[in-house]
């Protein structure tokens, strides 16, 4: 089954944590032995030869860098001048991938087409698609810096991620979008790039549901409803969605999974944490709607985590094949499992973009 993946933090792995994608799981994970600055080290999930291996064809590959004022405690850069250069950095890593034929990317219809008929009819080692998206806006120091980040093929774009943010507030914090956070949505509007809603926290959420017209989406979110947690969406919020036709990508890290969670303390094995509650998220999603319409697979593996914080049947995120059974197992039709699987995100993008 070919599989789109609405949320992998590629460049954030290459840049930030040293890792060679290029290298296997196996590799990058030998090459960690003993490292202790990230509790994920050795644990990682995904390599391009995994991505692979697992017929993930396309994802929506992320920037991110936060800035953070003084007084937040989040780790993050300085100023919005050092984020933004954070982003380039990213951006060039992403220009490289392409040089040595790992990553091609898709910015408009035609691409995507041309890429799903080369995914489709090429044998042997192929380049995976990507497409750009901006985790947290607060590399984007001005309007202008949008317009560019456009031009080098952005195509979505988070608010927010963790904190409070310049233009809008995130997981873990409470406060709504401000004139910056509106002049923002006007000109996302404006370029017709993706709103993702994914970390807006509930007061922005709905202050953006006000007064943002354009496409929207969720890359990786879950269900509140199993997981009582503000990171998640309320029904309420899914349907906000549902109703303007985005599709929810369901997330991989096992804290957002199942309830209670610790971190540094619980692990997959003790909580039972496994794929199955990843298909309890995508039919809560799919009972709403009563259709299999509106969601899809953002997995976030190797977003800040690993193998410690992932379902217990993960190992590497080509193990992503093991959902089209589950879901057949729970009653869904050939039809659902690929608009799941792929069909619900690409269908997204040719509207949007057409």
């Amino acid at each position: 089954m070919f599989i789109f993946d609405a949320h992998l933090d590629l460049a954030m792995n290459a840049m930030e944590w040293n890792r060679d994608l290029t290298w296997s799981v196996a590799d990058i994970r030998r090459s960690e032995a003993g490292m202790t600055d990230k509790p994920d080290r050795g644990k990682n999930t995904v390599s391009f030869d995994a991505m692979r291996t697992g017929n993930i064809g396309i994802c929506m590959a992320t920037q991110i860098a936060r800035y953070v004022k003084k007084g937040n405690p989040l780790p993050g850069w300085h100023s919005p001048h050092q984020a933004w250069a954070q982003t380039q950095a990213q951006l060039s890593w992403y220009r490289a991938m392409e040089e040595i034929g790992e990553l091609v990317q898709i910015t408009d219809v035609d691409t995507l087409d041309t890429h799903l008929e080369y995914w489709k009819n090429t044998d042997g080692k192929k380049a995976i698609g990507y497409i750009l998206s901006l985790e947290g806006a607060d590399s984007i120091i001005t309007l202008d810096h949008l317009h560019r980040s456009y031009e080098e093929g952005l195509r979505a774009i988070g608010p927010a991620h963790y904190g409070p943010g310049t233009y809008a507030f995130g997981t873990n914090a409470s406060g709504g979008i401000g004139v910056k956070g509106k002049e923002l949505l006007k000109e996302i509007e404006k370029l017709n790039l993706i709103l993702d809603a994914t970390h807006l926290c509930d007061q922005s959420f709905w202050e953006t549901m006000a007064v943002y017209e354009g496409p929207i989406w969720a890359s990786h979110n879950n269900c509140r409803a199993l997981v009582n947690h503000h990171r998640q969406f309320s029904d309420e919020q899914l349907n906000e969605l549902i109703q303007r036709e985005a599709v929810i990508g369901v997330v991989l890290d096992a804290w957002m999974m199942v309830p209670n969670w610790v971190r540094g303390q619980s692990t997959p094995k003790s909580m039972n944490c496994s794929l199955e509650q990843i298909i309890d998220n995508i039919d809560h999603i799919c009972q709403l709607t009563g259709n299999s319409n509106h969601v899809g697979i953002g997995t976030d593996l190797d977003g800040g985590f690993g193998t410690e914080q992932s379902p217990m049947d993960i190992d590497t995120i080509a193990d992503l094949q093991k959902i089209p059974e589950l879901l057949k197992k729970r009653g869904y039709s050939e039809m659902d499992i690929v608009n799941i699987m792929h069909g619900n995100f690409i269908a997204f993008l040719k509207r949007t973009w057409k």
